[in-house]
Protein backbone atom coordinates (compact mmCIF):
# COMPACT_ATOMS: atom_id res chain seq x y z
CA UNK A 1 0.00 0.00 0.00
CA UNK A 2 1.46 3.34 -1.07
CA UNK A 3 0.76 6.36 1.11
CA UNK A 4 0.25 9.36 -1.16
CA UNK A 5 1.03 12.09 1.35
CA UNK A 6 1.13 14.70 -1.41
CA UNK A 7 -2.67 14.47 -1.67
CA UNK A 8 -3.16 17.14 0.95
CA UNK A 9 -5.16 19.10 1.79
CA UNK A 10 -8.33 17.05 1.30
CA UNK A 11 -11.74 18.69 0.91
CA UNK A 12 -14.41 16.75 2.81
CA UNK A 13 -17.83 17.89 1.66
CA UNK A 14 -20.37 17.41 4.42
CA UNK A 15 -17.40 17.43 6.78
CA UNK A 16 -19.56 17.88 9.87
CA UNK A 17 -22.06 15.21 8.82
CA UNK A 18 -22.31 11.55 9.70
CA UNK A 19 -19.78 10.14 7.24
CA UNK A 20 -17.78 13.35 6.82
CA UNK A 21 -17.02 13.88 10.51
CA UNK A 22 -15.81 10.30 10.83
CA UNK A 23 -13.64 10.70 7.75
CA UNK A 24 -12.15 13.93 9.10
CA UNK A 25 -11.08 12.09 12.25
CA UNK A 26 -9.42 9.34 10.19
CA UNK A 27 -7.58 11.83 7.99
CA UNK A 28 -6.46 13.93 10.95
CA UNK A 29 -5.08 10.79 12.60
CA UNK A 30 -3.01 10.25 9.44
CA UNK A 31 -1.68 13.83 9.65
CA UNK A 32 -3.52 14.82 6.48
CA UNK A 33 -4.62 18.45 6.26
CA UNK A 34 -8.40 18.67 5.95
CA UNK A 35 -10.66 21.40 4.60
CA UNK A 36 -14.22 21.10 5.90
CA UNK A 37 -16.71 21.61 3.09
CA UNK A 38 -19.83 23.24 4.57
CA UNK A 39 -21.79 26.43 3.96
CA UNK A 40 -20.34 28.00 7.11
CA UNK A 41 -16.68 27.09 6.58
CA UNK A 42 -14.05 29.84 6.06
CA UNK A 43 -14.00 28.76 2.40
CA UNK A 44 -17.69 27.85 2.14
CA UNK A 45 -18.97 24.96 0.05
CA UNK A 46 -22.64 24.70 -0.88
CA UNK A 47 -23.93 22.05 -3.29
CA UNK A 48 -26.69 24.47 -4.31
CA UNK A 49 -24.35 27.42 -5.00
CA UNK A 50 -21.83 26.80 -7.81
CA UNK A 51 -20.16 30.11 -6.95
CA UNK A 52 -18.66 28.44 -3.86
CA UNK A 53 -17.14 25.43 -5.59
CA UNK A 54 -13.93 26.89 -7.04
CA UNK A 55 -13.02 28.71 -3.83
CA UNK A 56 -13.53 25.62 -1.70
CA UNK A 57 -11.47 23.51 -4.12
CA UNK A 58 -8.64 26.00 -4.53
CA UNK A 59 -5.35 24.38 -3.50
CA UNK A 60 -7.03 21.06 -2.71
CA UNK A 61 -5.43 17.83 -3.97
CA UNK A 62 -8.25 15.36 -3.26
CA UNK A 63 -11.94 15.64 -2.42
CA UNK A 64 -14.59 13.46 -0.81
CA UNK A 65 -17.96 14.05 -2.45
CA UNK A 66 -20.94 13.36 -0.19
CA UNK A 67 -24.02 14.88 -1.78
CA UNK A 68 -26.87 15.99 0.47
CA UNK A 69 -29.62 14.98 0.79
CA UNK A 70 -29.17 12.03 -1.61
CA UNK A 71 -27.89 11.30 -5.11
CA UNK A 72 -31.35 10.03 -6.01
CA UNK A 73 -32.92 13.51 -5.88
CA UNK A 74 -33.40 15.52 -9.09
CA UNK A 75 -30.43 17.68 -10.01
CA UNK A 76 -27.89 15.73 -7.95
CA UNK A 77 -25.94 14.31 -10.90
CA UNK A 78 -25.72 17.76 -12.48
CA UNK A 79 -24.22 19.14 -9.28
CA UNK A 80 -21.69 16.30 -9.17
CA UNK A 81 -20.77 17.02 -12.79
CA UNK A 82 -20.30 20.69 -11.97
CA UNK A 83 -18.10 20.00 -8.96
CA UNK A 84 -16.02 17.49 -10.95
CA UNK A 85 -15.47 20.12 -13.63
CA UNK A 86 -14.56 22.71 -11.00
CA UNK A 87 -12.16 20.22 -9.40
CA UNK A 88 -10.45 19.66 -12.74
CA UNK A 89 -10.12 23.41 -13.25
CA UNK A 90 -8.72 23.84 -9.71
CA UNK A 91 -6.02 21.20 -10.23
CA UNK A 92 -7.49 18.56 -7.93
CA UNK A 93 -5.93 15.15 -8.50
CA UNK A 94 -8.42 12.69 -6.99
CA UNK A 95 -12.17 12.41 -6.27
CA UNK A 96 -13.86 9.89 -3.99
CA UNK A 97 -17.64 9.70 -4.38
CA UNK A 98 -20.06 8.30 -1.81
CA UNK A 99 -22.82 6.66 -3.85
CA UNK A 100 -25.94 4.64 -3.14
CA UNK A 101 -26.26 0.97 -3.91
CA UNK A 102 -29.26 0.15 -6.05
CA UNK A 103 -30.07 3.81 -6.76
CA UNK A 104 -30.58 4.37 -10.47
CA UNK A 105 -30.40 8.12 -9.90
CA UNK A 106 -26.86 7.75 -8.56
CA UNK A 107 -25.46 6.09 -11.69
CA UNK A 108 -25.22 9.32 -13.67
CA UNK A 109 -23.31 10.95 -10.80
CA UNK A 110 -20.89 8.01 -10.76
CA UNK A 111 -20.37 8.33 -14.51
CA UNK A 112 -19.52 12.02 -14.18
CA UNK A 113 -16.82 11.23 -11.60
CA UNK A 114 -15.39 8.30 -13.55
CA UNK A 115 -15.13 10.25 -16.83
CA UNK A 116 -13.92 13.64 -15.57
CA UNK A 117 -10.25 12.82 -16.18
CA UNK A 118 -9.16 12.75 -12.53
CA UNK A 119 -8.19 9.79 -10.37
CA UNK A 120 -11.40 8.42 -8.89
CA UNK A 121 -12.97 5.93 -6.51
CA UNK A 122 -16.68 5.25 -6.12
CA UNK A 123 -17.91 3.88 -2.78
CA UNK A 124 -21.34 2.44 -3.50
CA UNK A 125 -22.99 1.70 -0.16
CA UNK A 126 -25.98 -0.11 1.21
CA UNK A 127 -28.16 1.50 3.88
CA UNK A 128 -26.25 2.68 6.94
CA UNK A 129 -26.80 1.13 10.35
CA UNK A 130 -26.46 4.59 11.92
CA UNK A 131 -29.73 5.66 10.27
CA UNK A 132 -31.32 4.12 13.37
CA UNK A 133 -29.29 6.15 15.88
CA UNK A 134 -28.06 9.31 14.16
CA UNK A 135 -30.56 10.06 11.42
CA UNK A 136 -34.22 9.90 10.52
CA UNK A 137 -34.94 6.51 12.14
CA UNK A 138 -33.78 7.57 15.61
CA UNK A 139 -37.23 8.79 16.65
CA UNK A 140 -39.04 5.61 15.56
CA UNK A 141 -36.59 3.47 17.56
CA UNK A 142 -37.13 5.66 20.63
CA UNK A 143 -40.88 5.17 20.18
CA UNK A 144 -40.41 1.41 19.92
CA UNK A 145 -42.06 1.22 16.52
CA UNK A 146 -40.35 1.22 13.13
CA UNK A 147 -43.27 2.56 11.11
CA UNK A 148 -41.82 2.23 7.61
CA UNK A 149 -43.19 2.16 4.03
CA UNK A 150 -41.48 -1.12 3.23
CA UNK A 151 -41.87 -4.88 3.17
CA UNK A 152 -40.54 -6.22 6.47
CA UNK A 153 -39.30 -9.36 4.76
CA UNK A 154 -36.90 -7.66 2.33
CA UNK A 155 -33.26 -8.09 3.36
CA UNK A 156 -30.50 -5.46 3.35
CA UNK A 157 -26.76 -5.80 4.19
CA UNK A 158 -26.51 -2.73 6.47
CA UNK A 159 -23.12 -0.95 6.50
CA UNK A 160 -21.49 0.63 9.55
CA UNK A 161 -20.44 4.24 8.92
CA UNK A 162 -17.17 3.75 10.79
CA UNK A 163 -16.21 1.06 8.28
CA UNK A 164 -17.09 3.38 5.39
CA UNK A 165 -14.96 6.19 6.84
CA UNK A 166 -11.98 3.88 7.12
CA UNK A 167 -12.26 2.85 3.47
CA UNK A 168 -12.82 6.45 2.37
CA UNK A 169 -9.65 7.53 4.20
CA UNK A 170 -7.68 4.80 2.44
CA UNK A 171 -9.17 5.84 -0.89
CA UNK A 172 -8.05 9.43 -0.37
CA UNK A 173 -4.56 8.77 1.01
CA UNK A 174 -3.36 5.58 -0.70
CA UNK A 175 -3.36 4.14 -4.21
CA UNK A 176 -5.24 0.97 -3.21
CA UNK A 177 -8.60 1.88 -4.69
CA UNK A 178 -7.82 4.27 -7.54
CA UNK A 179 -10.06 3.57 -10.51
CA UNK A 180 -12.28 1.18 -8.55
CA UNK A 181 -16.01 1.02 -7.88
CA UNK A 182 -16.47 -0.70 -4.52
CA UNK A 183 -19.84 -2.23 -3.61
CA UNK A 184 -19.80 -1.98 0.18
CA UNK A 185 -22.09 -4.26 2.16
CA UNK A 186 -22.22 -5.43 5.74
CA UNK A 187 -21.47 -9.03 6.75
CA UNK A 188 -25.07 -10.17 7.14
CA UNK A 189 -28.42 -9.79 5.38
CA UNK A 190 -31.13 -8.48 7.72
CA UNK A 191 -34.80 -7.85 7.08
CA UNK A 192 -36.47 -4.91 8.82
CA UNK A 193 -38.14 -7.44 11.09
CA UNK A 194 -34.66 -8.78 11.93
CA UNK A 195 -33.49 -5.22 12.61
CA UNK A 196 -36.39 -4.66 15.00
CA UNK A 197 -35.40 -7.83 16.88
CA UNK A 198 -31.73 -6.74 17.02
CA UNK A 199 -32.73 -3.32 18.34
CA UNK A 200 -35.04 -4.92 20.90
CA UNK A 201 -32.18 -7.06 22.18
CA UNK A 202 -29.78 -4.10 22.30
CA UNK A 203 -32.16 -1.68 24.03
CA UNK A 204 -33.77 -4.19 26.37
CA UNK A 205 -37.27 -3.08 25.36
CA UNK A 206 -39.62 -3.97 22.51
CA UNK A 207 -39.05 -2.42 19.10
CA UNK A 208 -41.47 -3.59 16.43
CA UNK A 209 -41.60 -3.21 12.68
CA UNK A 210 -44.91 -1.96 11.23
CA UNK A 211 -45.48 -1.50 7.48
CA UNK A 212 -47.24 1.73 6.55
CA UNK A 213 -47.96 4.17 3.74
CA UNK A 214 -45.61 6.94 2.69
CA UNK A 215 -47.98 9.48 4.20
CA UNK A 216 -48.08 7.66 7.55
CA UNK A 217 -44.30 7.45 7.55
CA UNK A 218 -43.93 11.19 6.89
CA UNK A 219 -46.45 11.99 9.63
CA UNK A 220 -44.47 9.85 12.09
CA UNK A 221 -41.22 11.65 11.23
CA UNK A 222 -42.99 14.98 11.69
CA UNK A 223 -43.12 14.14 15.41
CA UNK A 224 -39.32 14.48 15.34
CA UNK A 225 -39.37 17.84 13.59
CA UNK A 226 -38.71 16.44 10.12
CA UNK A 227 -41.00 18.31 7.68
CA UNK A 228 -43.11 16.54 5.11
CA UNK A 229 -41.06 17.85 2.18
CA UNK A 230 -38.17 15.79 3.59
CA UNK A 231 -40.16 12.86 4.94
CA UNK A 232 -41.90 12.00 1.68
CA UNK A 233 -38.66 11.81 -0.37
CA UNK A 234 -37.23 9.52 2.32
CA UNK A 235 -40.32 7.36 1.94
CA UNK A 236 -39.59 7.25 -1.77
CA UNK A 237 -36.17 5.75 -1.10
CA UNK A 238 -37.80 2.89 0.80
CA UNK A 239 -40.30 2.15 -1.95
CA UNK A 240 -37.68 2.48 -4.72
CA UNK A 241 -34.72 0.62 -3.24
CA UNK A 242 -36.00 -1.85 -0.64
CA UNK A 243 -37.45 -4.24 -3.19
CA UNK A 244 -34.85 -6.99 -2.92
CA UNK A 245 -32.38 -5.55 -5.43
CA UNK A 246 -29.73 -5.16 -2.72
CA UNK A 247 -30.29 -8.48 -0.98
CA UNK A 248 -26.86 -9.66 -2.10
CA UNK A 249 -23.59 -9.29 -0.20
CA UNK A 250 -20.16 -8.61 -1.67
CA UNK A 251 -16.65 -9.05 -0.31
CA UNK A 252 -15.51 -5.54 -1.31
CA UNK A 253 -15.78 -4.05 2.18
CA UNK A 254 -14.02 -6.96 3.87
CA UNK A 255 -11.27 -6.80 1.27
CA UNK A 256 -10.82 -3.05 1.69
CA UNK A 257 -10.74 -3.30 5.49
CA UNK A 258 -8.62 -6.46 5.61
CA UNK A 259 -11.07 -7.69 8.25
CA UNK A 260 -14.72 -8.60 8.63
CA UNK A 261 -17.08 -5.61 8.43
CA UNK A 262 -18.87 -4.55 11.61
CA UNK A 263 -21.99 -6.61 12.30
CA UNK A 264 -25.31 -4.83 12.90
CA UNK A 265 -25.58 -6.45 16.33
CA UNK A 266 -22.19 -5.01 17.30
CA UNK A 267 -23.30 -1.58 16.10
CA UNK A 268 -26.60 -1.82 18.00
CA UNK A 269 -24.91 -2.80 21.27
CA UNK A 270 -22.40 0.04 20.86
CA UNK A 271 -25.12 2.59 20.13
CA UNK A 272 -27.27 1.40 23.03
CA UNK A 273 -24.30 1.89 25.33
CA UNK A 274 -24.25 5.60 24.50
CA UNK A 275 -27.82 6.03 25.76
CA UNK A 276 -28.95 7.56 22.46
CA UNK A 277 -32.16 5.51 22.45
CA UNK A 278 -33.03 6.36 26.08
CA UNK A 279 -34.11 9.95 25.33
CA UNK A 280 -37.83 10.85 25.46
CA UNK A 281 -39.71 9.25 22.60
CA UNK A 282 -40.92 12.59 21.25
CA UNK A 283 -37.59 14.43 21.54
CA UNK A 284 -36.96 16.60 18.49
CA UNK A 285 -34.10 15.68 16.20
CA UNK A 286 -33.62 19.34 15.25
Amino acid sequence: MTITSELSPVLVTGGTGRSGARLVRHLTARNVAVRIGTRHAPAPFDWNDPRTWIGALDGVKAAYLCYSPDLAVPGASESIAGVAAAATEAGVQRLVLLSGRGEEGARAAEDHVRTCGLEWTVLRCSWFAQNFSEHFLLGPVRRGRLLLPADGGIAEPFVDLDDLAEVAADSLTTDRHVGRLLELTGPRLLTLQDVAAELSAATGRPVEFVSCTAEEFAADLADDGIPGDEGLPLAGLFTEILDGRNAVMTTDLAGALNREPTDFGTYAARAAGTGVWNAPARASLR
